[in-house]
């Protein structure tokens, strides 16, 4: 079991509990374990393997749940959740992945209206009667309806990117144990970074491929065993993902690897291109397209020289999706990619004032462990009362504290972590920020970001937003368009209208880094860059583990095709501290 296997068991023991009308207490101790889990890097394996330490060490891991954790890891399951699972009724949970139902909304609808399936939800909504539900209403019904379009066009079988990197690192690990591997690479949508992976490819050269087949079969996470060859296997892993691997020739491991990494569109380009110049190409290699020709196929062991051979550049995996990367390659014009080694700062983070799981001083000292020049602290403005969120007079507290503790750091040396004063404010649905301008104008950073009134109609949302950007204190926009993968759609905004808009005035837009938001997508990134928007790559983080996630932000803004140049936080402390400057509005 992954980390997110066993995050995914106690985030649905808590719906289920919450449907049951369990204890609010109790409902929130699963919650927070489960993101806790989630946020952890190491497996959880691996720190029960560790004699030194213990689970109860993870935040908010009692006993309880650490020896619920360690009859998941034993064996795949919770009696908890069985027993649960075994009463409610199997319908509810496809109700559950529809956004804006949670546990006590889809009790109602169930108890009170009879509702069996997504169907029946859809015929109740269409037909009125959930209107007649306490708490329900007109706009409701409209929303659920939209909600429904998007369940039903979402992949569920597709796992976060992040999930499935924990899978490719586990079953790597596994077959690079096999003495009979001499290279193995994984491939795919996962080698793209992908912000969802449907399956995993993997390429291998072998010295034995039966006894690699057999290896693969023995892995410890397989579930199923789909097909089983010589060359090729399938078998199902951790969260039902299927896990294909392919041995190939040694000669053929490069045409292999760019094969099974491309997407269906950027192949078809490279094979046309191939074609052209006189070759056919598959996973296998080059071929004449004159069967006979005499000539000798060009070499095909790396990737590079698939692309040397058709007079182009290597392109970086993120750039294969068919798009306008074979002209850049063609021209030598590819991109210089942003690295996570180029990231200086971080710039939306969140501490024990509000929702997040350490203090302060935690979050400071886990960003100098990471090697971060600066960093903001922006804990949620007053609206996200959730959240517990900061209105004036604990703000300030919190700027005292962060002014105190830039003074000691200072102490120790020009080489030391620097720490910006920052909130992340809400904007709210009337129009205006959820805390006064006096009061932002003195703060170092500032993230503005939309929370609430998500379903609004696209022109005020719009508004909203672009009402933000022109804000004199506002230097960043978070997570753009409030979308959560595989969970919750984008609200309606007009992108082209607010990237526009952040031209003008030179507010910056953010690419979160959070695996679940990856917000701004590839495209809209993309489309900023050309309009010469700057981003900036943040994590969101609530803990200091969630200054991990840094690299799946950069892996989006790859996929963008954006360089260091592109991303604010790759400047150093000195740069950076001079942009912070009086800007035009």
């Amino acid at each position: 079991m992954t980390n997110a296997d066993v995050a995914a068991l106690f985030d649905r023991l808590a719906d289920l509990l919450e449907y049951e009308g369990e204890n609010a207490f109790r409902i929130r101790a699963y919650r927070a374990a489960a993101r806790t889990i989630a946020d952890q890097i190491e497996a959880l394996d691996a720190i029960r393997a560790d004699e030194t330490r213990s689970l109860t060490d993870l935040e908010g891991v009692g006993r309880d749940l650490a020896a619920k954790i360690e009859t998941i890891l034993d064996s795949g399951r919770l009696p908890l959740l069985d027993e649960l699972s075994a009463r409610v009724p199997a319908e509810v949970f496809d109700l559950l992945r529809v956004p804006g139902l949670g546990p006590k909304k889809v009790r109602q609808l169930v108890d009170g209206l009879g509702i069996t399936s997504l169907d029946a939800l859809e015929e109740a909504c269409r037909s009125g009667r959930v209107r007649g539900v306490k708490g329900f209403g007109e706009k409701t019904e409209a929303a659920i309806l939209k909600s429904l379009a998007f369940v039903r066009g979402t992949t569920a079988q597709r796992q976060l990117w992040d999930d499935a990197d924990q899978v490719v690192g586990d079953v790597l690990a596994w077959m690079r144990g096999c003495p009979a591997v001499e290279r193995i690479e994984a491939a795919g949508s996962w080698r793209r970074g992908c912000e969802t992976v449907g399956d995993i490819d993997l390429v291998a050269v072998a010295t034995d491929a039966v006894a690699v087949m057999e290896h693969f079969r023995r892995w410890e996470h397989t579930t199923d065993v789909i097909a089983s060859g010589g060359t090729k296997s399938s078998l199902r892993g951790p969260r039902g993902m299927q896990v294909d691997l392919r041995v190939v020739a040694p000669a053929a491991f490069g045409a292999a690897w760019q094969y099974f990494t491309g997407s269906k569109e950027h192949n078809i380009r490279v094979r046309s291109r191939a074609r052209e110049h006189g070759w056919s190409l598959n996973e296998y290699g080059f071929q004449p397209v004159d069967s006979d020709s005499r000539a000798v196929p060009p070499p095909a062991t790396t990737e590079p020289e698939i692309y040397r051979a058709l007079g182009l550049a290597w392109i970086p995996p993120e750039l294969r999706e068919g798009r306008d990367e074979l002209a850049l390659a063609a021209e030598g014009k590819l991109p210089l990619l942003v690295e996570e080694r180029d990231i200086r700062g971080d710039l939306h983070m969140h501490t024990t004032d509000t929702d997040g799981e350490d203090t302060l001083t935690d979050m400071v000292q886990g960003a100098r462990q990471r090697g971060l020049e600066y960093i903001a602290i922006t804990d949620h403005g007053q609206r996200v009362s959730m959240a517990r969120g900061l209105d004036e007079t604990r703000l300030l507290r919190q700027w005292e504290r962060i002014d105190r503790l830039n003074e000691s750091l200072a102490a120790e040396g020009p080489a030391s972590i620097v720490v910006l004063k920052g909130i992340e404010v809400d904007m709210l649905e009337r129009g205006g920020l959820d805390l006064p301008d006096d009061v932002l104008a003195r703060a170092d950073w500032v993230v503005a970001s939309l929370h609430y009134g998500q379903s609004q109609p696209r022109e005020r949302i719009t508004e909203r937003i672009l009402e933000a950007i022109r804000h004199p204190a506002v230097r960043v926009i978070g997570h753009p368009t409030g979308r959560l993968l595989n969970r919750r759609p984008a609200y309606d905004v007009d992108m082209e209208a607010v990237i526009a808009a952040a031209a003008e005035s030179g507010t910056f837009l953010e690419i979160n880094a959070h695996p679940s938001r990856l917000d701004l997508d590839d495209h809209h990134a993309a489309a900023a860059r050309r309009a010469g928007v700057r981003m900036v790559i943040s994590t969101d983080a609530h803990s200091v583990r969630g200054f991990g996630v840094m690299r799946c932000g950069v892996l989006q803004a790859r996929r963008a095709g954006l360089t260091s140049a592109d991303v604010v936080n790759t400047l150093g402390w000195g740069e950076f501290r001079r942009l912070l400057g009086p800007r035009s509005t």
